[in-house]
């Protein structure tokens, strides 16, 4: 039986700190940062409660410069990405975590000093992310697909490639 995996996380929610922005040798940015998560639930008494979930984000390229420039500890953001375990070992025991590597990052609310509803989108592929934490070789850029990034953003246009999306008949 063949096996079969499938890797892929969406997040949305605040930063709990500023972005760190660093870049490899090789001249690729590198921004690592935090989100919460918050998950609202009603107890058995009834009362609501708030529980947050905390997930670390790496960010390459060109996204990770973008978000360094626009969001900031408390900044909403939607992350599309990948989870990554790092494992090592310190004092004798073995130790592991879980990352997100981000591939696409969506600026939530109003821009920075006015403005209204702006939202912004940055996605960039990346050959092979995973080389980032336990290889001395940096990971490289792949282009961006300019077919997806190429239409203007209107609003309430269903999202996608396939045939039809741009027929304007189409009653949504």
């Amino acid at each position: 039986m063949a096996s079969a995996s499938f890797n892929r996380v969406i997040l949305m929610g605040n930063l709990t700190r500023d972005i760190e922005l660093r870049y490899l040798p090789s001249g690729m940015a590198v921004a690592e940062f935090s989100i919460a998560v918050n998950d609202r639930r009603k107890t058995a008494e009834g009362n609501w409660v708030d529980e947050a979930s905390f997930f670390d984000i790496v960010l390459f390229g060109r996204t990770a410069e973008v978000a360094s420039e626009y969001l900031a500890k408390g900044s909403p953001t939607l992350i599309e990405g990948k989870l990554k375990q790092d494992t090592w070992e310190k004092d004798g025991q073995k130790r592991s975590r879980v990352k997100v590597i981000g591939e696409r990052m969506q600026l939530i609310g109003s821009k920075p000093g006015g403005g209204t509803g702006s939202e912004g989108s940055v996605r960039e592929s990346h050959s092979d992310q995973s080389n980032y934490v336990n290889s001395s070789r940096p990971s490289q850029a792949v282009a961006s697909q300019p077919a997806r990034d190429s239409h203007p953003a209107r609003d309430a246009q269903p999202t996608g490639d396939g045939p039809g999306y741009e027929e304007h008949d189409i009653p949504f």
